[in-house]
């Protein structure tokens, strides 16, 4: 099967005062058309909802995952079916049945979003909890430190295309044991998000309150902002967190750690579920 994330490239490699010409992967970075049709049969409605710069691959979790976390679907029984167009390899159409009414965007205008921001320019804090079906912030969960100092050499050891590219963000989903459930990975680090919580949508495994979710960088408001649409409530970045991504962490509830090391981590936010086993 064609690898269509990832492109060889001719390149000059220096090293010291030599060049030398070299073969390198470069992950493929092109826009992703999201399209919805709704309605009755007979009076069905087509929009564009989304254009995303993405790695292809996983496109159904990610058209799934972005409807879902932003709101727009609530539920997977709305879905009639998604493929991708006929005419194009980076247009996809999700179908709703015809009972279902998609929760559109104020003033009806699509998104675009990069692969370096996510869906900017939210609303407020509260007006994402109005949104969202389920708590994170109310459960029991808790896990131990030393299952959270594993997860970063699980993640190195699952993350195929960084390995290839260097290029690649990566959001993985642990159980509460700290086995690997899914992983999703694209150059937007909110789409690699939108691939994994799009296969829990997709598969009705939705709300994934004993979860962990592994962030490859930093922990940035809009990922975090996706976790709790999906009822995630522990979120580990790699990176550095935001100030507003603590901040909304704190709100909803949601255990935030940050520069997860394998002996080491910041804590930010909730940290009554983090236990030490004697």
């Amino acid at each position: 099967m064609e690898n269509t994330a990832t492109a060889p490239r001719l390149t000059t490699r220096w090293v010291g005062d030599r060049p030398e010409q070299i073969d390198d992967q470069l992950a493929i970075e092109e826009p992703l058309e999201i399209r919805m049709q709704y309605g009755p049969a007979h009076a069905r409605i087509s929009k564009v909802i989304s254009v995303t710069m993405r790695t292809p691959g996983d496109d159904t979790h990610l058209a799934l995952g972005f409807l879902f976390t932003e709101g727009i679907l609530t539920s997977t029984d709305q879905v009639a079916s998604v493929d991708q167009e006929f005419w194009s390899p980076n247009s996809i159409l999700v179908q709703l049945e015809p009972h279902a009414l998609p929760n559109m965007p104020e003033q009806d205008k699509h998104f675009y979003t990069s692969s370096s921001c996510g869906v900017c320019g939210k609303a407020s804090i509260e007006a994402i909890r109005t949104v969202s079906k389920y708590d994170s912030g109310s459960d029991t969960f808790s896990i131990s430190v030393d299952m959270l100092y594993g997860l970063q050499a699980q993640l190195q050891q699952q993350q195929t295309l960084f390995d290839a590219t260097g290029g690649i963000h990566a959001s993985a989903l642990y159980d509460r044991h700290g086995r690997l459930s899914w992983i999703g990975e694209d150059v937007g680090r909110h789409n690699a998000l939108d691939k994994v919580i799009g296969r829990a949508f997709q598969e009705r495994t939705l709300p994934l309150y004993h979860h962990i979710l592994l962030l490859s960088g930093r922990a940035s408001f809009e990922l975090v902002q996706k976790a709790y649409m999906a009822g995630i409530s522990v979120v580990v970045a790699l990176g550095a967190p935001s100030s507003l991504a603590v901040e909304t962490a704190r709100s909803f509830g949601i255990t935030l750690i940050g520069f997860l090391k394998q002996d080491r981590f910041n804590l930010y936010t909730a940290p009554h579920r983090i236990i030490v086993k004697g």
